[in-house]
């Protein structure tokens, strides 16, 4: 029998949605301004400079907001492992993305309210928003604003260091983007985690494991 729970609040839907669509305007804009030629531009350089800065300042208070709502609305701790056998913990899920979702093998970490995320996208999730996207934002002010770039870095010219950190996280976090969207489709259905994401509703149909959630509360 199916099981329908809430487990997106609205806010956090709007802030998923609008993240996505600042992440790709700067990934467009990026790629436009580091590989596109005078002869062959995919955007003119003035215009995707500046829809691209737009974009970055966009999503950097679009990360601070995110940051506030999960202290005060306790979703901060959906990205917090427990500790105490985590690495078993992930070795089970691991499994199952590599072969148990391709035999129908029960999920060993149903989503439910209280624990929206399997051992592998918490610590996927908590590089990403806690690691990642800081390094992105903050390389890319120091572009916007080179004055407080440090003059040499790395016994090079500060910039130079800078731009490469950002090139690579940016190429990084394009790669975390691609693999998220294939993960969105290996839901229940192809299109639940989707439609999830949408309404804010989730419903298990398939089989799962034994109810782990105490074992696996995060601390």
């Amino acid at each position: 029998m199916a099981e329908r729970s809430y487990v997106v609040p609205l806010w956090l839907r709007l802030w998923h949605w609008t993240n996505a669509l600042l992440f790709l305007t700067l990934l467009v804009t990026g790629v436009s301004l580091h590989f596109a030629t005078p002869e062959t531009p995919l955007i003119p350089f003035a215009t995707a400079r500046t829809v691209h800065n737009v974009a970055g300042i966009a999503l950097s208070i679009l990360y601070g907001a995110l940051i506030v709502a999960n202290v005060f609305t306790g979703n901060g701790r959906q990205f917090l492992p427990r500790l105490s056998g985590f690495p078993e913990r992930l070795k089970r899920q691991q499994a199952f993305y590599a072969s148990g979702i391709f035999k129908g093998e029960a999920r060993p970490f149903p989503m439910t309210p209280e624990r929206k995320f399997n051992p592998l996208q918490q610590i996927t999730y908590l590089v990403v928003v806690y690691g990642a996207l800081p390094v992105l934002i903050i390389s890319g002010y120091l572009f916007l604003f080179p004055e407080f770039a440090p003059d040499r870095l790395l016994g090079m010219g500060g910039l130079w260091p800078i731009a490469v950190l950002h090139y690579l996280i940016g190429l990084f976090l394009t790669v975390f983007l691609i693999g998220h969207v294939y993960m969105a489709t290996a839901g229940e259905t192809v299109l639940c985690e989707i439609k999830m994401m949408i309404t804010g509703w989730h419903t298990a149909q398939g089989a799962h494991e034994p109810d782990v959630s105490k074992e696996q509360t995060n601390a």
